[in-house]
């Protein structure tokens, strides 16, 4: 089974959809990260949960 590295943070509700496109774009495009869960809360906040593979080397001889 694959292990995920997890990032969580949120996004006021005075951020745009294009502001928070871009913000999640920027993580998947230069860190290696993708959405794992979007959650939208009734006072406007959004809370993310980003996700990236750990990728374990393995030793050879």
């Amino acid at each position: 089974m694959a292990e995920y590295e997890l990032q969580q943070f949120e996004v006021s509700r005075t951020e745009s959809r294009g502001a928070v496109r871009k913000l999640l774009t920027e993580h998947a495009e230069y860190g290696g990260w993708e959405l794992a869960r979007l959650r939208r809360y009734p006072d406007g906040t959004r809370r993310v949960w980003l996700r990236r593979r750990i990728i374990r080397v393995m030793r050879t001889l």
